[in-house]
């Protein structure tokens, strides 16, 4: 009994997670939509001055780096990305839609809350595996002051990873219907 039982959760599990993660397009536009909201809620800084060596005449020498421009403004966008995407689960929109949404209070989901859970750690794992496979091309496009608000989608999930292929223009809203049929 105890071992059926454990063979149809694993089962379960599973298919929970294949479905879930189907549409990788859709799981990658909710991952550069928090991404998006991470690049409108930054604060502009002072650039950083990396000039601690002092010459032999006592002046100071080093380069002051633009923030917009640093590795530091990558780290700080991509780091915890992946955490704030346990916020995110997949909302059944009809019997053939879902989509990702941004829950901001769990207890007054309609839907069932431990189901939930388990797609917030689906597209949280998502997002790892994502972000390591187009980390480095990503920060480096961050650093070059490539990606802007409203063009993350595209970038992240149409030239970087290939998980939209063939769309017309840079979906950046999670809730974009032609795209997160799954």
């Amino acid at each position: 009994m105890a071992r059926s039982l454990f063979w149809l959760v694993s089962i379960f599990s599973i298919i929970s997670i294949a479905a879930c993660i189907d549409d990788n397009c859709a799981a990658c536009n909710a991952v550069a939509a928090e991404l998006e909201i991470q690049l409108s809620k930054e604060k502009p800084r002072n650039h950083l001055d990396m000039r601690h060596r002092l010459d032999s005449k006592g002046q100071r020498q080093g380069k002051v780096i633009d923030y917009r421009m640093s590795e530091l403004r990558a780290v700080e966008l991509l780091d915890g990305l992946c955490e704030k995407m346990q916020d995110y689960t997949l909302e059944k929109i009809d019997s053939s839609q879902r989509e990702w949404i941004k829950v901001d209070n769990w207890d007054i989901l309609t839907i069932d809350k431990q189901e939930a859970k388990a797609y917030s750690t689906d597209i949280s794992s998502y997002c790892g595996r994502l972000l390591e496979e187009t980390e480095d091309e990503l920060t480096e496009l961050i650093k070059k002051g490539s990606i802007k608000v409203g063009d993350v989608s595209k970038v992240l999930c149409q030239d970087l990873s290939k998980q939209c292929s063939g769309l017309s223009d840079g979906h950046s809203e999670v809730d974009d219907d032609d795209d997160d049929e799954l």
